[in-house]
């Protein structure tokens, strides 16, 4: 992966401080002069030092760019009913890491659409932010974007591919078990009412580990 060189014991709450005043995307933007971020970042991000479950979006929405809290919209309410959490769960830094791969609202598309994530921030932070927290031991990748980053080559050529095979990542025998989700976007309701099997297959199991990493209960 990209990034910046990484030490194993860099302070949690000095790594939040320092990326809540990134500006990179306005000061140095990747492609450019013509591509700064055209209003104020504001990056939002949840780390902790003993949360076993990492939450890996994609980048925040307005109403989270606005409020500074991670999934504060109804995509938020459709992951938290997903993993059978409550709010007051969901937004404990105890029991998630919530850690987008942009931290900052990108703006919209010509269509009104939230651009992808910005090109600098995960080179620059997430390699630092995940050897930070070494105790993760189950990562919701959300999204084509997260699952790129997390599943790498394994990674399948579509997004509801690599989630039909959530099997190969969440058994595999290295690292944190890697879920892929699709986003919870009310724009993939479609795509849930033509893929059943991700509820009946998938949500259990996703529903499963959480318990059991929050709430201390077993397997099975």
């Amino acid at each position: 992966m990209d990034g910046m060189a990484v030490d194993q014991t860099e302070d949690i709450e000095l790594l939040q401080q320092a990326i809540a005043a990134c500006r990179i995307c306005r000061d140095a933007p990747a492609k450019g002069e013509g591509d700064r971020l055209p209003h104020e970042p504001r990056p939002v991000a949840v780390l902790s030092k003993t949360a076993r479950v990492l939450i890996a979006g994609q980048a925040p929405g307005l109403r989270v760019h606005e409020s500074g809290l991670p999934f504060n919209d109804a995509s938020g309410n459709r992951l938290r009913d997903w993993m059978a959490v409550t709010r007051e769960e969901f937004y404990d830094p105890r029991k998630f890491a919530i850690v987008p791969m942009g931290f900052c609202f990108p703006g919209y598309d010509e269509k009104g659409s939230d651009l992808p994530p910005r090109l600098e921030c995960a080179p620059l932070w997430r390699a630092r932010v995940l050897a930070a927290m070494p105790q993760i031991e189950f990562v919701i990748a959300v999204g084509q974007y997260a699952q790129a980053w997390h599943l790498g080559p394994r990674r399948r050529k579509g997004m509801t591919e690599t989630v039909r095979n959530w099997r190969d990542y969440v058994f595999a025998n290295e690292g944190p078990r890697i879920l892929p989700l699709p986003h919870p976007s009310w724009r993939n309701t479609g795509w849930l009412r033509k893929n059943p099997w991700f509820e009946a297959d998938v949500l259990p199991v996703l529903r499963q580990h959480v318990d059991s990493l929050i709430r201390g209960t077993d397997f099975g």
